[in-house]
């Protein structure tokens, strides 16, 4: 049993461990269930949850969610495009966001997949210092994916 104020009370029953709690107008809450014997503590339940809730909400403000981002390229990119979408997939990847490469594959260019494994390969070796793939290119329908990391 522990009291109000963190001072050890020793081993008592139940009825006595609630009897001291209604003394002090707090409440007998169960801390250690598992433990033998079970271990209890006298506080204020409801201003215990309320902390908890603002404990919780502050570790939530301080998280960094990582998100998914996508870009999706041709097998016939211009090299300033593809200059222009490389430059995006660096800023996500600097910002801490996964990135999802997608090269759609339209009418005879999916005859040629090595153009678009080509095209892969050199995403990864240009986005080397960032980033890495997470998910190696793979033919999923019309597109061939894979996905990229943060370093």
């Amino acid at each position: 049993m522990i009291g109000a104020e963190g001072e050890q009370l020793g081993v008592m029953t139940p009825q006595a461990a609630l009897v001291k709690a209604r003394e002090s107008d707090l409440d007998l809450v169960e801390v250690a269930p598992m433990s033998r014997p079970p271990v209890c503590r006298i506080m204020d339940y409801s201003k215990f949850k309320y902390d908890q809730g603002k404990k919780e909400k502050e570790a939530r403000k301080h998280q960094h969610v990582i998100k998914m981002k996508e870009v999706r390229y041709k097998v016939t990119i211009e090299e300033h495009d593809y200059l222009t979408k490389l430059g995006h997939i660096k800023d996500f990847l600097q910002k801490g966001n996964k990135v999802k490469v997608s090269l759609r594959f339209r009418g005879r260019e999916a005859a040629h997949q090595e153009m678009g494994r080509a095209l892969m390969r050199r995403i990864i070796t240009d986005v080397a210092g960032k980033g890495e793939a997470e998910k190696p290119p793979s033919k999923e329908g019309p597109f061939m994916n894979m996905v990229l990391t943060p370093k």
